[in-house]
Protein backbone atom coordinates (compact mmCIF):
# COMPACT_ATOMS: atom_id res chain seq x y z
CA UNK A 1 0.00 0.00 0.00
CA UNK A 2 1.41 3.55 -1.20
CA UNK A 3 0.51 6.49 1.04
CA UNK A 4 0.64 10.11 -0.51
CA UNK A 5 0.42 12.36 2.47
CA UNK A 6 -1.43 15.95 1.64
CA UNK A 7 0.35 18.97 3.21
CA UNK A 8 -1.79 21.02 5.51
CA UNK A 9 -2.62 24.51 4.14
CA UNK A 10 -4.56 25.96 7.23
CA UNK A 11 -4.50 24.60 10.81
CA UNK A 12 -7.58 26.04 12.74
CA UNK A 13 -7.68 25.92 16.94
CA UNK A 14 -10.84 26.48 19.04
CA UNK A 15 -9.42 28.40 21.79
CA UNK A 16 -11.22 30.95 24.26
CA UNK A 17 -10.24 34.79 24.91
CA UNK A 18 -11.24 36.41 28.39
CA UNK A 19 -11.19 40.01 28.77
CA UNK A 20 -9.12 40.95 32.06
CA UNK A 21 -11.11 43.53 32.98
CA UNK A 22 -14.62 41.67 33.31
CA UNK A 23 -13.37 38.01 33.01
CA UNK A 24 -16.44 37.30 30.37
CA UNK A 25 -14.78 34.33 28.04
CA UNK A 26 -15.70 34.13 24.17
CA UNK A 27 -14.95 31.09 22.12
CA UNK A 28 -12.85 31.77 18.70
CA UNK A 29 -11.75 29.94 15.65
CA UNK A 30 -8.49 31.10 15.65
CA UNK A 31 -6.20 30.66 12.42
CA UNK A 32 -2.56 29.41 13.62
CA UNK A 33 0.26 30.59 11.41
CA UNK A 34 3.65 30.57 12.08
CA UNK A 35 4.83 32.77 9.20
CA UNK A 36 2.60 35.93 11.18
CA UNK A 37 4.87 38.06 13.73
CA UNK A 38 2.14 39.23 16.13
CA UNK A 39 -0.96 37.76 17.28
CA UNK A 40 -3.97 39.36 15.90
CA UNK A 41 -7.98 40.49 16.35
CA UNK A 42 -10.35 41.87 14.16
CA UNK A 43 -11.59 45.33 15.38
CA UNK A 44 -15.54 44.28 15.05
CA UNK A 45 -14.56 40.76 16.98
CA UNK A 46 -13.29 43.01 19.70
CA UNK A 47 -16.09 45.53 20.11
CA UNK A 48 -18.71 43.16 19.47
CA UNK A 49 -17.97 41.34 22.41
CA UNK A 50 -16.64 44.33 24.61
CA UNK A 51 -13.11 44.34 24.72
CA UNK A 52 -11.54 47.00 26.07
CA UNK A 53 -9.13 48.64 23.58
CA UNK A 54 -6.14 50.33 24.10
CA UNK A 55 -4.45 53.00 21.71
CA UNK A 56 -0.68 52.60 20.51
CA UNK A 57 1.36 55.47 21.32
CA UNK A 58 2.91 54.85 17.50
CA UNK A 59 0.77 53.50 14.69
CA UNK A 60 2.18 50.09 13.29
CA UNK A 61 1.86 50.14 9.38
CA UNK A 62 0.50 46.75 8.40
CA UNK A 63 1.41 44.50 4.44
CA UNK A 64 -0.71 41.50 2.87
CA UNK A 65 1.35 38.36 2.95
CA UNK A 66 0.92 39.43 -1.06
CA UNK A 67 3.03 42.46 -0.61
CA UNK A 68 -0.13 44.80 -0.89
CA UNK A 69 -1.14 47.23 1.79
CA UNK A 70 -3.91 46.19 4.18
CA UNK A 71 -7.09 47.70 3.83
CA UNK A 72 -6.98 49.09 8.04
CA UNK A 73 -3.72 50.51 6.99
CA UNK A 74 -2.30 50.38 10.30
CA UNK A 75 -2.72 48.88 13.36
CA UNK A 76 -3.50 51.50 16.04
CA UNK A 77 -4.87 49.72 19.33
CA UNK A 78 -3.67 46.63 21.20
CA UNK A 79 -5.95 44.27 23.78
CA UNK A 80 -4.57 42.26 26.56
CA UNK A 81 -6.67 39.12 26.91
CA UNK A 82 -6.38 35.97 28.52
CA UNK A 83 -6.12 32.67 26.19
CA UNK A 84 -7.11 29.20 26.86
CA UNK A 85 -6.38 26.44 25.17
CA UNK A 86 -6.61 22.79 26.20
CA UNK A 87 -6.15 23.69 29.67
CA UNK A 88 -3.07 26.29 28.73
CA UNK A 89 -3.96 29.89 30.07
CA UNK A 90 -1.54 33.15 29.18
CA UNK A 91 -1.94 36.95 29.32
CA UNK A 92 -1.03 38.33 26.12
CA UNK A 93 -1.36 41.18 23.53
CA UNK A 94 -3.49 40.81 20.64
CA UNK A 95 -3.36 43.87 18.05
CA UNK A 96 -6.15 45.20 16.01
CA UNK A 97 -6.07 44.27 13.03
CA UNK A 98 -8.47 44.15 9.42
CA UNK A 99 -8.73 40.46 8.87
CA UNK A 100 -11.24 39.83 6.33
CA UNK A 101 -13.74 37.28 7.74
CA UNK A 102 -11.15 35.44 9.85
CA UNK A 103 -11.75 36.85 13.61
CA UNK A 104 -8.27 35.80 14.73
CA UNK A 105 -4.77 35.01 13.81
CA UNK A 106 -2.22 33.56 16.38
CA UNK A 107 1.51 33.96 14.88
CA UNK A 108 4.77 33.90 16.56
CA UNK A 109 5.43 37.08 18.54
Amino acid sequence: MRWTLKPLREVWLNVGLERVDTYKEVSVRALLDSGETGLFMSKKLAERQGFKLEKLARPIKVGNIDGSDNRGRSITHKVEVDIYYKGHVEQVRIDMCELGKTEVILGMP
